[in-house]
């Protein structure tokens, strides 16, 4: 299938690693010029640097924190300058270290809630003009099960990105007549340094080995393992690809069948 990304210009935040860098990856291969943001400036430069040497995509890196309030105006005038315009945004934010909602106190929820939610929001305003100016544009925000399926150890993360559900949802009908696409893209258990981090922390409070940790949570996923970054960035890519024109308002998962709900 061509996805129709030649050519197209592709916002990724949060994107020196994981999900996001897994996605940065598989749009250039797909042709698209890619831009990577995030904190570290060196791991940046090294991952574009490999992108490009594959002289698929073009891809070139910002160093922006999300929890500075210049944030969305840093990623805007980078997509300018580096782009001209951003035709797909990949609205992608780290989360907030394990917890329960008991022990949250509220400048904690304030500090996340801006780096996950409203920088999200800045950013997409800024950008949305030349999309609904050119009648064609994608929106795609990376979620977590725990917005369908709260998870126990992850009360900041459930709390603060349900919030981007109600957003994308209502984003996407003001915009779906334009030919601007607006969906949420669930991941499971895919094996990321984020993932392997919050084994750790699973692995620490059971007084277990990280191996034992993480066979435990993948005897939980019916597919029986955990997802690849590749397998969560095709489907990534599919969504914000020519073919998924139709698919909008959505929450879609790649989560092997973790979730329990319909």
């Amino acid at each position: 299938m061509d996805l129709g990304l030649k050519g197209k210009r592709a916002l990724v935040m949060s994107s020196s690693r994981g999900l996001g860098l897994g996605i940065a990856k598989v749009l250039a291969e797909e042709g698209a010029d890619v831009l990577l943001s995030g904190r570290s400036e060196d791991r940046l430069a090294a991952e574009v640097a490999a992108i490009n040497a594959k002289g698929q995509g073009r891809a070139h890196w910002v160093a922006c924190d999300l929890a500075r309030d210049d944030a969305a105006e840093t990623l805007a005038q980078a997509v300018a300058e580096k782009l001209g315009a951003a035709d797909i945004l990949v609205a992608n934010t780290g989360g907030p270290p394990p917890g329960k909602m008991v022990d949250a106190d509220p400048a904690t929820l304030t500090g996340h809630f801006n780096q996950m939610v409203l920088r999200v929001i800045e950013t997409t305003d800024k950008l949305l003009p030349a999309m609904r100016k050119a009648g064609w544009g994608r929106v795609l925000a990376i979620g977590s099960s725990g917005v369908i399926q709260p998870i126990p150890t992850l009360a900041v993360s459930n709390t603060i990105r349900s919030a981007l559900v109600g957003w994308s949802k209502s984003l996407s009908n003001d915009l779906a007549a334009e030919g601007i696409t607006v969906n949420m893209l669930i991941p499971g258990r895919i094996h990321t340094e984020r993932v392997d981090e919050l084994d750790a922390a699973a692995a620490k409070r059971g007084g277990v080995s990280i191996d034992e940790a993480r066979m435990a949570s993948a005897s939980t996923i019916p597919a029986g393992r955990y997802g690849t970054v590749e397998e969560f960035a095709k489907t990534a890519a599919f969504l914000v690809s020519a073919p998924a024109s139709y698919i909008t308002g959505s929450l879609v998962r790649c989560d092997g069948g973790s979730i329990r709900s319909v």
